[in-house]
């Protein structure tokens, strides 16, 4: 139940917010997913993947 409350957080935190990540890519934040071996990872409006959340370089 804790990994599922953490997780809902961090939607309720980080969708909609404006974020550019390390290659370059830039955009809102319109999902965050659980990964077995990367833990948080999130998708961005306008571009196709998937991406750690330590990837982010800059939020807004």
């Amino acid at each position: 139940m804790n990994i599922l409350r953490e997780l809902h957080e961090a939607e309720t935190e980080l969708v909609g917010k404006a974020v550019v990540l390390t290659d370059g890519k830039a955009g809102t934040i319109d999902g965050v997913f659980l990964d077995d071996e990367h833990g948080l990872r999130i998708s961005v409006a306008g571009h196709e993947g998937r991406w750690p959340t330590s990837t982010v370089k800059h939020m807004g």
